[in-house]
């Protein structure tokens, strides 16, 4: 399917669906890779209100910092990411870069 004939927030939600355990990606790096780079707040919105089921916890900050709108807060969204062995600090991912994902063929 063309990016033309499905919305942001599809967009979105795919890529969210996308990112693989032990990987991270940004508000920002999801937003600019559906086609609106400016829409971060956006992305953070649908992460707070959209399905349950997708990976939000993969999602952090442009700094690597945690959610406080994550369920549990900086705390909850630390533990989700410690459980699948991602390393976290002072409420950032440590080795952030080597850590983020940027999907191949998107």
């Amino acid at each position: 399917m063309s990016q033309a004939n499905i919305s942001f927030k599809q967009l979105v939600y795919e890529l969210v669906g996308q990112i693989p355990e032990g990987r991270v990606m940004t508000y920002g790096d999801i937003a600019a890779l559906c086609g609106q780079a400016a829409a971060s707040r956006i992305v953070g919105g649908l992460a707070h209100f959209g399905p349950t089921d997708l990976p939000w916890h993969r999602v952090v900050n442009r700094f690597g910092g945690l959610a406080a709108g994550y369920y549990g807060g900086k705390n909850g969204h630390q533990k989700a990411l410690e459980d699948e062995g991602i390393t976290v600090e002072d409420l950032k991912v440590v080795d952030f870069e080597n850590r983020r994902w940027t999907p191949i063929n998107h």
